[in-house]
């Protein structure tokens, strides 16, 4: 099973909140629920999310990211030397409605020891049954750019003051949480990731440049990290990764095509498939997937920004255009990120995200007689 994934129709991994859920979170956060009861009620709104996925037709699940406020802080924020702290404002500014603000920074050595994800996912296999279990993370660039790149007031520790230092504690960190899910039956793991979208947008490399900030240089730091993670990826262990440019409340905060990144990312990183954004003229076109090896390609070409559906046709003709770059067979479909980012969610209804789904299938099974 682990050797075709991703799969024909797949998902990013983030799905809308339940109104049950979210309402023991609010009343957690108000001192009115016990930890205990939190933790019931997302249990339950998990192994509800998981039967839906299942009888959708997905042949990986996930947790929905249920348990998080947001996609990436959490689990970062968990890692050994990483402290979250108070933000006056997001590290980025979306489009629009922004998040509540928190941020994270260095303060200790990075390490990943009694990681509370490793829990997270052992629930969602235990849920997941014979069907495959999909665990996604942030990926290791994220706690560099968050901690580093984007923090104006970015002060090394000691330990840190030579950088060649922090990269080879974040990869042997990452390297740990690999082999530490791995041993928690994890086959199929997403490391999701914003730098190289940031890396795409013509404005934020202008003003990175005027920071002294040389992003191809950092690029290239990224994926040596990233391959050293990958180094240890057992042979029955799919990694993808999926390259975002902001999900808060359907809006975003990064634009531009691969271009800039594609030789550096899609020719030397090792992961096994990329999950690319494709549903806007935002993402560019699809010239710079000639840079892609061996890779599987999930195309995110269905939005989960807003509930209107796509047209299939239109979809099986954008498919068409990309294999003309990409062998079909190395194409998948998806949406373009996930429905929930952080706890809020995206501006569409549960009904909604299902009926995306249900065109996801349906499309890849006309594109592939394999798809199931």
């Amino acid at each position: 099973m682990t050797a075709t994934a991703p799969f024909r129709y797949d998902i990013v991994g983030s799905f809308l909140r339940p109104a049950s859920l979210k309402a023991a979170r609010k009343a957690f956060e108000e001192g009115t629920l016990s930890l205990e009861a939190l933790s019931k009620a997302e249990d339950e709104a998990i192994l509800d999310l998981v039967e839906k996925e299942k009888a959708c037709g997905l042949k990986a699940v996930t947790d929905g990211e249920f348990r998080r406020r947001y996609w990436h802080l959490d689990f970062l924020a968990a890692l050994d030397g990483v402290t979250e702290v108070h933000a006056d404002h997001w590290s980025v500014a979306f489009k629009g409605a922004q998040p509540k603000a928190s941020t994270i920074a260095i303060t200790g050595k990075i390490d990943f020891t009694d990681h509370p994800f490793l829990n997270h996912f052992r629930f969602l296999k235990k849920a997941a049954g014979e069907t495959l279990a999909k665990m996604t993370i942030p990926s290791p660039s994220m706690l560099h750019l968050i901690a580093c790149v984007r923090t104006e007031s970015y002060t090394p520790i000691e330990r840190y003051r030579d950088e060649a230092v922090l990269f080879e504690d974040i990869a042997a960190a990452y390297q740990k949480a690999v082999l530490a899910f791995y041993d928690a039956g994890c086959r199929y793991l997403q490391l999701d990731d914003t730098s190289w979208g940031e890396f795409c947008d013509e404005d934020k490399r202008e003003a990175y440049a005027k920071r002294g900030f040389d992003l191809d240089r950092i690029a290239k730091e990224y994926v040596k990290v990233l391959n050293k993670v990958l180094a240890v990826k057992p042979k029955d262990m799919v990694i993808t990764m999926h390259i975002c440019r902001g999900n808060f409340r359907s809006t975003w905060f990064s634009s531009g095509g691969y271009g800039p990144i594609a030789k550096t990312l899609f020719a030397h990183c090792l992961v096994d498939g990329f999950f690319l954004e494709y549903d806007t003229d935002r993402a560019g076109d699809f010239n710079p997937l000639h840079h892609i090896k061996d890779q599987k390609v999930v195309l995110g070409l269905v939005t989960s920004k807003s509930a209107d559906l796509e047209n299939s046709e239109a979809i099986k003709r954008r498919i068409k255009e990309a294999s003309a770059l990409v062998p079909l067979d190395q194409l998948a479909l998806s949406p373009q990120c996930g429905f929930a980012s952080t706890e809020e969610g995206n501006l569409l209804t549960e009904e909604d995200e299902w009926k995306k789904l249900t065109l996801i299938r349906s499309i890849a099974r006309e594109v592939w007689p394999d798809a199931d």
